[in-house]
C-alpha cells in the first residue's frame, strides 16, 4: 500500500470523525451532558489532528489543535457548554470540514473566517464567554471585555472543590464517593420483546395473489420465531372449497422491530386476514435480569493453622447453616428484585432510558463490524445479480414451456433456484442500502450559515436518520433538499421580531423525517413559519404570465406554482434565492429519482414538503400486464387492487370520459392503450381488468388494461441510456422469454388523462 492509498484511507476516516463531532455538538447543543457525548467530541478533533499532523497539513493541524484546548476545557469543566459556546463550536466544526476538504482536494479556506475562529476558541479557551446572540437577548448587547468576563468565568473554573492533601508520606489521597451511585442505577437488560400473533387467512387473501408462505418467510427473516399450525376446520375432501382459507396459524415471534415490525410483514395483507398481535407478558417478566445472591463464605478455611480435621468439622457444620442461610437470603433477594423490577418497569423515564441505552450499544456493536469495499465492485456484483435473475426467469419459462409434467424434479429445483435467486437479490441490494444520517448532518450546516445570513434564529430537528435506502438516491438526494432547507430558512420561518408578534417561539424550528412506507421512502420537511402566501404566489405568476389573470385554481393547484421553472417571490435577488431556480431543481430533481413531491401549507401555522422516492433504482415489483398487444409492466406498489369491470358498474361521463363504480364511489377509468396510442379508439371495459392506483396528487384512477400476465420482480434497465426518452414509459426490462418489457410511468399515464400532453418533458424514472 503507497502513501497516497493510505493517505486517502485518512481523508475517509476524516467523515466518519466530522459526522461523530457534529452530531456530538448537536446532542450538546441540546441539552446532553453526558461526559461520553463530550469525550466523543474530543477525541474526533483530537484523532485528525494526530492524523493530519503525520501528513504535514500544517493548517488542518494548528486550526485543530485550538479546538481541541477549547474541547478540553469543556471536558474539564472549565467551560460551561452554553448555546453561545456551542455556536461558535458548530462553526468551528464547519471550518474544520473545510479545511479537511481543501487537505484532500487541494483547495483554500477563507483565511479570515479560520482565523476569526481562532481567535473566538482561544478566547474561550482563556475563560472569557462569547456575547448572547440576538435572537436569544431581547437587545442588542456589545460584546463584553476580557476584564469584565473575567469574573464570570473564575468561579466556573474554582467550582471543583480542591483535593484533600495527602494522609502519609506515600501521597495517597482519599477520594469521597457515595454507595448511594451502586444502589439500583444499573440499567436493566433489555431483551427483544416475544410477541404472540394469531394469524388467520380470508380467502380473500389468496384470491388477491397474496400467499400465506411467503408472508411467514418474511416474518421469520425479523426475529426468532416458532409457529402452529391450525388445521381443525379442514372439512372433508367432498366438502371442500378450493378457493377457501382453512388454515390458521399461531406464531411466537421475539424481534427488535417489536409490533410495528410484524404488522408491516402483513401492511398489504393486514385487511384480507384476521391478524392478532400481543406481547407475551410472562415472557417479558421471566426475561427480567435479577440481581447475583450472595453467599456467605466461611475464610477460616483458608487459615494455613487450621487442621485437617478441625477443617473437615468445621466445613461439614458450616455447609449446612451456610445453605440455610443462603436460601433464605436468596428468597428476599429474589421477592426485592421482583418489586424493583415491577417498579421500573412502571417507570416510563427509566424504561426509556434504557432502550436508548440498548439502541446506543446495538448501534455500537453494528458499526464495528464494516469493512471498506470500492463501490464500483459492488455495483459490478449487482449488476450480476441482476442477469443472473434475467437468466433465471428465461430458465423458468424455457422448463414450463417444454416440460408438461408439472411436478417433475425439474420444476421443483427451479422453485428452489428462484427463492435463492430472490434471496441473493435482496441481500445485494442490501449491501448497497445506507442510512440517510450523512445528508440530514450535512442540512445542519446550510441551516445554521442561511439562518445566520438572513439574521433568523432556526433550529433542526432530525428524525429517522437510520432510515437505509439506496446509494445511488441518497447521492442525489443533497441537491434537492439543500435547496428545499434555503427555501424553508429564507422564505418560510419568519424574523424574531413578526413571530414574537405572531406569539410564536422567536427561535423558529425546522424538522426533517425520514421513514419507510409501503416499499418507499418518505422524506418530510416541515417549518413552523408563515406558510405559503398564496396570494402574493398567484399575482406573482401572472405577472410572470405563467397563469392567465383569470385562472381559477385551486390551494393545490397555487401551491404547486412554485415549482415552475423561474418563479420566485424573493422582491430582490440575493445570495440566498431570487433567480427562480430551486424549486424547480427540487421537482426535476425528484422526478429523475422515480419520485413524487407534495406539498401542505397552512398560513400562519407552517409548510410541510413531502418526498416520496423508491428504495432502489435497479429492482422493482410489477404486475406484468398486456395492452393492445404489447406487453407492460405496472409497479406494484402503485396498484391499490385489480377488478374485473362489470357494465353496470361503467357510466359515460362528457364526450369521451368514463367513470367506474367501486363500492359507492366513481372513479375515472383511463384506457392506457389509448392514452399511450396503442390503439386509436377506446376498448370495451368489460373485455379488460382495471388496475385501481394511487396518482401523485393522492386520487385513485382505475387503468385499464386488456390481461394480467402475473406478478414478479424485474431489473430496471434505463430507456434514456440504451435508447431514448419514451413519454409515458419510466424504464424498461428483459421478460423470461427474452423480450423486452416497458415499464409504466403510472403518473405521467394519470397526468395525461387529466388533460396534460404526454409530449411535455417527462422522467424516465420508475414511478413506483
Amino acid at each position: 500500500m503507497d502513501m497516497n492509498e493510505i493517505k486517502e484511507i485518512f481523508f475517509q476516516e476524516c467523515e466518519e470523525q466530522l459526522a461523530e463531532l457534529e452530531s456530538g455538538l448537536l446532542k450538546m447543543n441540546d441539552g446532553d451532558r453526558d461526559p461520553e457525548t463530550v469525550n466523543a467530541v474530543f477525541r474526533a478533533v483530537h484523532s485528525i489532528k494526530g492524523g493530519a499532523g503525520a501528513f504535514g497539513l500544517d493548517d488542518l493541524v494548528s486550526f485543530a489543535h485550538v479546538f481541541e484546548t477549547t474541547l478540553d476545557c469543556v471536558r474539564s469543566n472549565k467551560l460551561e457548554p452554553t448555546q453561545d459556546v456551542l455556536k461558535v463550536m458548530l462553526r468551528s466544526a464547519d471550518v474544520l470540514a473545510d479545511l479537511t476538504n481543501a487537505a484532500r482536494d487541494g483547495g483554500s479556506v477563507d483565511e479570515s473566517r479560520s482565523s476569526g475562529l481562532v481567535k473566538e476558541l482561544e478566547a474561550l479557551a482563556n475563560g472569557q464567554t462569547p456575547a448572547p446572540s440576538a435572537a436569544a437577548a431581547p437587545k442588542p448587547a456589545a460584546k463584553p471585555a476580557a476584564k469584565a468576563a473575567a469574573p464570570k468565568a473564575a468561579p466556573k473554573a474554582e467550582a471543583p472543590a480542591a483535593p484533600p492533601p495527602p494522609t502519609d508520606d506515600s501521597g495517597f489521597q482519599p477520594i469521597p464517593f457515595s454507595f448511594d451511585e451502586f444502589s439500583d442505577e444499573e440499567e436493566p437488560v433489555i431483551v427483544a420483546p416475544t410477541l404472540e400473533v394469531m394469524f388467520k387467512p380470508r380467502r380473500e387473501l389468496y384470491s388477491k395473489g397474496n400467499d400465506a408462505a411467503l408472508l411467514l418467510r418474511d416474518l421469520s427473516r425479523i426475529g426468532e420465531m416458532s409457529l402452529n399450525c391450525n388445521t381443525d376446520s379442514v372439512p372433508t375432501l367432498d366438502s371442500l372449497d378450493p378457493e377457501e382459507a382453512y388454515f390458521s396459524w399461531k406464531i411466537a415471534i421475539t424481534s427488535e422491530k417489536g409490533e410495528e415490525g410484524v404488522r408491516t410483514v402483513f401492511e398489504f395483507a393486514e385487511w384480507d386476514c384476521d391478524l392478532e398481535v400481543k406481547v407475551q407478558e410472562e415472557a417479558a417478566e421471566d426475561a427480567e435480569e435479577l440481581p447475583m445472591v450472595p453467599v456467605p463464605f466461611d475464610l477460616s478455611v483458608l487459615d494455613e493453622g487450621v487442621s485437617e480435621a478441625d477443617e473437615d468439622s468445621d466445613a461439614g457444620d458450616s455447609t449446612v447453616a451456610d445453605a440455610v442461610e443462603a436460601a433464605e437470603t436468596a428468597t428476599k433477594v429474589v421477592n426485592m428484585a421482583a418489586s424493583a423490577a415491577r417498579e421500573k418497569k412502571e417507570s416510563p423515564a427509566a424504561a426509556a432510558a434504557a432502550a436508548a441505552a440498548a439502541a446506543a450499544q446495538n448501534q455500537a456493536s453494528q458499526a464495528v463490524q464494516t469493512i471498506r469495499v470500492d463501490l464500483d465492485r459492488v455495483d459490478r456484483l449487482i449488476n450480476l445479480v441482476g442477469e443472473l435473475v434475467i437468466n433465471q426467469a428465461m430458465l423458468s419459462q424455457s422448463v414450463i414451456e417444454n416440460d408438461t409434467n408439472g411436478t417433475s424434479s425439474i420444476n421443483m429445483g427451479l422453485e428452489e433456484l428462484q427463492q435463492l435467486t430472490r434471496e441473493i437479490q435482496d441481500s445485494v441490494m442490501a449491501i448497497r442500502a445506507q442510512p440517510v444520517k450523512p445528508v440530514f448532518q450535512r442540512m445542519s450546516r446550510i441551516v445554521r450559515e442561511v439562518a445566520d445570513m438572513v439574521g433568523k434564529s432556526i433550529r433542526l430537528v432530525t428524525e429517522g436518520e437510520n432510515t437505509e435506502v439506496d446509494k445511488t438516491v441518497i447521492d442525489k438526494l443533497a441537491e434537492p433538499l439543500t435547496h428545499m432547507i434555503r427555501n424553508a430558512v429564507d422564505h418560510g420561518i419568519e424574523t424574531p421580531e413578526k413571530r414574537i408578534a405572531n406569539g410564536k417561539n422567536p427561535e423558529g424550528t425546522v424538522k426533517l423525517t425520514a421513514k419507510h412506507r409501503s416499499g418507499r421512502i418518505v422524506i418530510e420537511l416541515v417549518d413552523d413559519g408563515a406558510g405559503i402566501n398564496r396570494e402574493k404566489v398567484r399575482q406573482k405568476a401572472i405577472d410572470n404570465d405563467l397563469i392567465p389573470a383569470d385562472a381559477n385554481l385551486s390551494d393545490e393547484e397555487i401551491d404547486n406554482l412554485i415549482f415552475m421553472p423561474g418563479f420566485s417571490t424573493a422582491d430582490k435577488i440575493s445570495d440566498i434565492s431570487g433567480r427562480g431556480v430551486g424549486m424547480d431543481v427540487v421537482k426535476r430533481s425528484i422526478q429523475a429519482l422515480g419520485g413524487r413531491i407534495s406539498i401542505s401549507s397552512r398560513p400562519g401555522q407552517g409548510s410541510t414538503f413531502t418526498m416520496s422516492l423508491p428504495l432502489t433504482l435497479a429492482v422493482l415489483d410489477g404486475m406484468v400486464v398486456t395492452v393492445a398487444g404489447q406487453t407492460l409492466v405496472v409497479p406494484l406498489t402503485a396498484i391499490v387492487e385489480t377488478l374485473q369491470p362489470e357494465a353496470q358498474n361503467i357510466h359515460s361521463f362528457g364526450a369521451n370520459q368514463r367513470l367506474i363504480s367501486i363500492r359507492n364511489s366513481f372513479c375515472p377509468l383511463v384506457d392506457v392503450g389509448r392514452i399511450l396510442n396503442f390503439r386509436s379508439s377506446q376498448a370495451n371495459p368489460m373485455d379488460g381488468v382495471a388496475l385501481l392506483v394511487e396518482s401523485e396528487g393522492g386520487g385513485q384512477r382505475a387503468l385499464m388494461v386488456d390481461a394480467i400476465q402475473g406478478q414478479r420482480q424485474v431489473v430496471i434497465k434505463s430507456l434514456e441510456a440504451n435508447y431514448t426518452h419514451v413519454p409515458g414509459i419510466a424504464a424498461a426490462t428483459i421478460l423470461g422469454d427474452g423480450r423486452v418489457a416497458l415499464i409504466l410511468d403510472v403518473d405521467a399515464v394519470v397526468a395525461a388523462s387529466r388533460g396534460q400532453s404526454l409530449k411535455q418533458e417527462m422522467s424516465l424514472a420508475v414511478a413506483g
